[in-house]
């Protein structure tokens, strides 16, 4: 089976939700390339997809998306104090790792990264939502087996909310995906909001409720 990978390219922003309505609760997309955006327009991507599904729902939060592209764990280890402490997000998604897999990297470093990561968001009285993903079997099926548990072994750690993989249903699925076969077009990112859905809304307030 062939998995998707993450790329280095460009950063995307907060959504412009986040920017409107500071006021409101955050959740923070600490990620890569598949949640940056790349090569397709910002709207389109699954961040802002969950801001609109949210606010239409009535939920009582903002998205702010501190993703970017050719993020290592390494990269958003470093990042996340700042985006801690500016937004004070109610729940971190987590979605990072797929470069570290990509560059081959060790993965003790990589789910220690990760160990404090989750550490760190849950130390500022945020939940943390955890995403996995795959490598292509050509990295050897001990290291692709390696790189799948540490995500598993992490949300059964730390109990948390977990997406085995972003791209379920959607990397093998050429008319979701771009040329590069590597992310996902604008016509796969409903599925990956639909692949994340179930594991966030149990976090979050239900509407009417305040959202603190």
């Amino acid at each position: 089976m062939i998995f998707a990978l993450v790329s280095a390219a460009s950063a995307a922003d907060a959504t412009p939700q986040a920017r409107q309505d500071p006021a409101r609760p955050a959740i923070v997309v600490l990620g890569d390339s598949l949640s940056a955006g790349y090569g397709i327009k910002i709207q389109q991507g699954w961040v802002n997809l969950l801001a609109q599904r949210l606010a239409s729902e009535g939920y009582g939060y903002r998205v702010v998306n501190a993703s970017v592209s050719g993020e290592t764990t390494q990269g958003g280890l470093a990042r996340l104090p700042r985006a801690l402490e500016t937004h004070k997000p109610a729940i971190v998604i987590v979605e990072l790792g797929g470069n570290d897999g990509l560059r081959g990297l060790q993965l003790a470093a990589s789910r220690d990264n990760l160990a404090k990561i989750i550490e760190k968001a849950r130390s500022a009285k945020a939940q943390v939502l955890l995403v996995g993903m795959m490598i292509p079997p050509n990295y050897g099926p001990r290291y692709g087996e390696d790189f799948r548990k540490m995500f598993s072994d992490l949300a059964g750690k730390y109990s948390l909310a977990f997406v085995p993989f972003l791209l379920d249903q959607i990397a093998l699925n050429p008319e979701l995906m771009q040329a590069d076969g590597i992310h996902p077009n604008s016509a796969g990112q409903p599925q990956i909001l639909k692949n994340l859905w179930p594991e966030l809304k149990p976090l979050l307030v239900a509407p009417g409720k305040p959202a603190s």
